[in-house]
């Protein structure tokens, strides 16, 4: 792999953790948001489509890269474009229940269920390290979610609504699909990164269509058409929301074409030790202990699953007999007659 991933890895990175922030300083006082979030997902694909659409028209220009024009491997991209049209507007329903740095914490579910599907469909095998590693990572999620029962409030061990975690659970299965799939799809020929991308968000442009116009016939047109309240009750906070989604997008298709599912799932997971700390000063987020031990938990989680193995376990050192040449076989048996 001669591309540096690991640079787009950790670009990813901090785009993901300021994508809960800035999600979140995009609503109102009460909670909720002044503009149709529906809309969001919708720009940040035409984004991404506008950005894709440039990088290939100036590939073209300079060298010849390889375009598959057939039909059946076209409509392929359509699954995945589906999947993500779910998956985004899941995202903002979870934020509606939780806070950010639970919301960042819950997506470490997707290295779970990625493993799984790496796995089942991809039929990519994992040491028993790495496994332990997945599991350790669950553990340090979950131990993030404790909360104090010497506290006077302590009604349960969680402390948001069980819709946010059973959308956080659902955001991260869906993660892992759509991330699964379109691993399959970037990988199973040499077609330009570009041209795939342009597939991938052009179904994915017209999905979000499509959701637009179904929620304009479910409210009876009592706003009106979508095409003329698109921009409605947005603001600076709400344009950067747009272009971090759309920026994410393309940094992951990028790893999925140059690297894999858990190199993007790993960087987005520890997008959240960034997350908390802004949340300190941006939300006066009071963070926990079991919050702090989540976190070592799941950065050794990380270092076990990438490290090498012989650096994981310190092997003691033999010191074995060098064996005999055949000169001194033959010397020793004339002795021994």
């Amino acid at each position: 792999m001669g591309s540096p991933w690991y640079f787009v890895a950790l670009l990813l990175t901090i785009l993901t953790s300021s994508q809960g922030i800035l999600t979140s300083l995009s609503q109102s006082d009460g909670g909720g948001y002044n503009y149709d979030y529906a809309t969001v997902p919708f720009l940040a694909e035409v984004f991404k489509l506008i950005i894709s659409g440039l990088f290939l028209w100036r590939e073209t220009r300079t060298s010849s890269p390889k375009i598959t024009k057939d039909w059946k491997s076209v409509r392929l991209f359509v699954i995945p474009s589906i999947i993500y049209l779910i998956h985004n507007n899941v995202q903002f329903a979870t934020l509606t229940y939780v806070d950010t740095s639970t919301y960042q914490i819950m997506g470490n579910l997707k290295i779970v269920t990625t493993a799984i599907l790496f796995r089942l469909f991809l039929k990519r095998k994992l040491s028993n390290l790495q496994w332990m590693a997945i599991g350790l990572l669950a553990v340090g999620t979950t131990t993030s979610q404790i909360k104090g029962c010497g506290e006077a409030s302590c009604d349960s061990l969680f402390t948001a609504p069980i819709q946010g975690y059973l959308l956080g659970i659902l955001s991260a299965a869906l993660s892992a699909l759509a991330g699964i799939y379109t691993e399959f799809l970037m990988k199973r020929n040499n077609d330009s990164l570009y041209w795939q991308n342009l597939q991938l968000y052009t179904f994915g442009s017209l999905f979000n269509v499509a959701r637009l116009i179904a929620d304009d016939f479910r409210l009876g047109f009592e706003k009106g058409p979508w095409w003329q309240r698109i921009f409605d009750g947005y603001s600076i906070t709400t344009w950067l929301v747009v272009l971090n989604l759309g920026s994410t997008g393309l940094l992951v298709s990028w790893l999925m074409k140059y690297a894999d599912n858990i190199v993007k799932v790993y960087s987005t997971s520890m997008a959240m030790l960034l997350t908390m700390v802004a949340s300190i000063y941006l939300f006066s987020f009071k963070p926990t202990v079991q919050l702090f031990l989540g976190i070592i938990i799941c950065i050794m989680s990380l270092h076990m699953y990438f490290a090498p193995p012989q650096t994981l376990v310190d092997l003691p050192v033999t010191n074995e007999a060098h064996p005999k040449t055949l000169k001194q076989v033959v010397v020793e048996e004339k002795t021994d007659s």
